[in-house]
């Protein structure tokens, strides 16, 4: 089993570039002191962010915020070959040898590192072959440029079979109290038979994304428990995905300063398991079976 040790929450690198923030190089610098000042050490990347430019960015800040490298760990994705950003005319999916293994190359080289502490495959591809990811992984750490592998959006099956060829310690999958379906279809059960520790991308939903009769529910619930635990809603959502005995590690988005300082009181908040079930209930609209 690996060794890496991730915060109890993630940093989400995704909006700090070109496709929201805009960040500059003094910002994200800024931004990544604040996350470790609260003891968010990981980070969150895929190389097609901004259209394959916000690592190179993050990398820019991360070496102009003068925090030793053994104290953050820097998680990637690869495999989505984007229209944005590349002279593609499709967008597709590579996992051949040659592609994971440039691609990591590459992110070394704009996160200004010689290591990821997580490589994962950012979404499967049908012309996937495990015998081939598994050479490339395999040569990846041989080489010292990752300590740890794993997936994204994988099912169960597409784990299982990479799992033929190579050991896969994480999957970052979307759940949250809107999208639960991870736990219902054998995904989280499968992760915890394997020793494959989750992540969850998204992991507030929906609730503040759309105004439908299922995020008034749960509008109308998260306002009842704020006023019992004496926290904001988004916190109350995060601790409901953290409950689940899977240890699922939420990947939080937020690039707010005031929200970052907050997130680390979902690790300990005390949520009952009445008050989960009372989350689960209000999503789904009805009684448990």
């Amino acid at each position: 089993m690996e060794n890496i040790h991730l915060s109890p929450i993630i940093a989400g690198t995704m909006n700090w570039g070109a496709w929201d923030k805009k960040y500059t190089t003094s910002e994200m610098a800024a931004l990544i002191c604040v996350c470790v000042e609260n003891t968010i050490t990981s980070f969150d990347h895929a190389d097609i962010y901004g259209g394959y430019t916000t690592e190179a960015e993050f990398g820019r800040g991360f070496k102009s915020s003068d925090i030793a490298r053994d104290q953050i760990q820097l998680i990637s994705k690869c495999g989505i070959q984007h229209t944005q950003g590349r002279p593609n005319t499709l967008k597709h999916y590579d996992y051949s040898k040659d592609y994971i293994i440039w691609s990591v190359e590459n992110s070394l080289k704009n996160l200004q590192t010689d290591y990821l502490d997580v490589l994962l495959l950012h979404r499967p591809s049908p012309l996937m072959q495990a015998t081939e990811i598994a050479a490339a992984v395999d040569q990846l750490k041989t080489q010292g440029k990752i300590r740890s592998f794993g997936l994204s959006n994988f099912t169960s099956s597409q784990t299982a079979l990479i799992c033929q060829q190579t050991e896969v310690h994480y999957n970052q999958i979307q759940f949250s109290a809107t999208h639960f379906q991870p736990m219902l279809d054998g995904s989280l059960d499968f992760m915890q038979l394997h020793s494959i520790k989750p992540m969850a991308w998204n992991p507030l939903g929906t609730v503040y994304r759309e105004d439908i009769e299922q995020t008034r529910r749960l509008k109308e619930t998260l306002t009842q428990l704020e006023a019992k635990y004496s926290v904001t809603a988004d916190l109350l959502l995060l601790a409901w995905v953290l409950k689940h005995p899977a240890s699922v590690i939420p990947v939080a988005g937020t690039a707010a300063i005031t929200r970052i300082r907050q997130l680390m009181k979902a690790v300990e908040l005390p949520l009952t398991d009445l008050d989960w079930f009372a989350i689960w209930t209000a999503s789904m609209g009805n009684k448990v079976p």
